[in-house]
């Protein structure tokens, strides 16, 4: 679980076990080419789901979803998507596209494991995750 310096009582971004397991193949396996995609919570506010966009790119260095394709029922609210470095953290492009898909942003940094997952909020400020 990622941990920052002062987050004691600052509540965790869930992430469900199968939407965690789910999201690192889908890194692991676009492999090094980066992954992307957006997220959707249940009912709990858990994320849990990820909906694949049709017409994503995903390139060496870059993902891009064709937010166009993206159904307005899709109740998504956040993103989600893999950096093939050890790094974690959001670029500038990445800050941009967290500004335009939701609230809560995953980064999933290479080796693609569960303590490689990274939160972000719209703004780029780090968040604590718990997978439940």
């Amino acid at each position: 679980m990622q941990k920052n310096a002062g987050d004691a009582g600052r509540a965790a971004v869930p992430i469900t076990r199968d939407a965690a397991e789910f999201m690192l193949r889908a890194a692991a396996s676009t492999y090094p080419s980066e992954f992307a995609g957006l997220i959707r919570k249940n009912a709990r506010g858990e994320i849990a789901e990820v909906l694949v966009i049709p017409q994503s790119v995903y390139g060496e260095d870059y993902s891009s979803i064709n937010l166009y394709n993206v159904p307005y029922t899709s109740g998504h609210s956040g993103s989600v998507h893999s950096h093939p470095t050890r790094s974690a953290r959001p670029s500038k492009a990445d800050l941009e596209f967290f500004r335009a898909t939701g609230e809560t942003h995953l980064i999933l940094a290479y080796p693609f494991t569960p303590d490689s997952i990274r939160a972000y909020d719209a703004t780029g400020k780090p968040l604590l995750i718990k997978i439940v």
